[in-house]
C-alpha cells in the first residue's frame, strides 16, 4: 500500500456531494477557469473503485503544471462509509467541498434520474417511504449530518467548505466567490456556468429500444451527433413521465430526516427549517 500511495496524483481539492445536488454545474464552472483541472468523469475512487490502486486513480489526471489546481468530483464520498478516512490517509491536506440539498428533493431527485435510465420501477412508494424501502440509497443518501460528521471527524472544520444548492441557485456568483476563497482564489476566479449540464425534461429513447440497440453503441455513439442521428432520435424519443411524489411520501421523507437537519444545522450554525416545510416540485 505504501507504494502504491507514492503513485497517487498531486491533488488540492474534492467534491464530495451529495448527488443531485448541482455538482455537476458546479464542476462545469470550475472547469472553466484556466488552472483549474477536473478530469470530467466521476471517477469513485475512494468509494466504489478503491481497489483499482493509486496507479489506476493517477491514469485520469494530466502532467502536472505549476499554478493549476487539481481537483476531483465524486458524489459517492459523501455517503460512502469509508471514503472519509480513504481521503485522509491519502491527502491529510486536501480541501473538501460539500454542496447539500434539501434532502426529501434530492431524494425524489436521485429516484427521478434512475426511473429515466430505467434502473427502478414507478412504484415509487417501495423506494421512497422510509418505512418500506429496501433499496436505501435514494433515503439515506439525504442524511447529511452523519455523513459530514465522518469528514470532521477526521479533518479540520477549516479543511470542509459546505454549500447550499438553495443558495447557489438564488447567488451563483456570491456562492462561488466563496468556493474561490476556500481554493485560495480571488473573487471573481470562478464565474457561473451557462445553462444547465442535465436536462430532466429532455425527450428519452424508449428503454426497450436502448436495449435493442446495445450490441451497436461502439458504431452509434462516435456519431450520435451528427444531423441524421440526431434527427432519427428525435422521431422516437419520449418526455418521460416521472411519477410523482405524493404529499404523503414528502411527510414520511420529512419525518425521517427531522432529527438529521437539526444535527446538520448545529454543525453548520445555520437554520435549515424550510427544508422541512417546503413543498417539492412534482416530477
Amino acid at each position: 500500500m505504501l507504494a502504491e500511495i507514492r503513485a497517487k496524483p498531486a491533488l488540492d481539492f474534492l467534491i464530495i456531494g451529495a448527488a443531485k445536488s448541482s455538482t455537476t454545474w458546479l464542476q462545469a464552472s470550475l472547469q472553466q477557469a484556466s488552472d483549474i483541472f477536473m478530469p470530467d468523469p466521476e471517477l469513485h475512487f475512494f468509494s466504489r473503485e478503491f481497489e483499482r490502486g493509486f496507479p489506476w486513480y493517477a491514469e485520469h489526471f494530466p502532467q502536472q503544471h505549476a499554478g493549476t489546481l487539481i481537483g476531483e468530483k465524486s458524489n459517492s464520498y459523501l455517503s460512502d462509509p469509508q471514503a472519509a478516512e480513504r481521503i485522509r490517509d491519502a491527502y491529510p491536506d486536501i480541501r473538501l467541498v460539500a454542496l447539500l440539498r434539501n434532502p426529501v428533493a434530492r431524494a425524489y431527485s436521485d429516484y427521478c434520474m434512475l426511473y429515466r435510465r430505467g434502473d427502478v420501477h414507478e412504484r415509487i412508494e417501495e423506494y421512497l417511504d422510509p418505512s418500506r424501502a429496501t433499496f436505501r440509497r435514494f433515503i439515506d443518501d439525504g442524511l447529511y449530518a452523519a455523513q459530514l460528521t465522518r469528514f470532521l471527524d477526521r479533518f479540520p472544520k477549516e479543511a470542509l467548505l459546505v454549500m447550499f444548492f438553495e443558495d447557489m441557485r438564488a447567488s451563483p456568483q456570491q456562492e462561488l466567490d466563496k468556493l474561490a476563497r476556500h481554493l485560495g482564489r480571488s473573487d471573481g476566479s470562478l464565474l457561473p456556468h451557462a445553462g444547465k449540464v442535465k436536462d430532466s425534461k429532455a425527450a428519452m429513447v424508449p428503454k426497450r429500444l436502448r436495449e435493442l440497440l446495445k450490441p451497436i453503441r461502439p458504431i452509434l455513439d462516435p456519431i450520435r451527433n451528427t444531423g441524421p442521428i440526431q434527427k432519427v432520435r428525435g422521431l422516437v424519443a419520449r418526455e418521460v413521465r416521472y411519477p410523482p411524489l405524493t404529499d404523503v411520501l414528502a411527510e414520511g421523507l420529512r419525518a425521517y430526516y427531522a432529527e438529521d437537519v437539526r444535527a446538520l444545522e448545529g454543525i453548520c450554525k445555520r437554520q435549515l427549517g424550510d427544508w422541512l416545510a417546503t413543498p417539492v416540485r412534482r416530477g
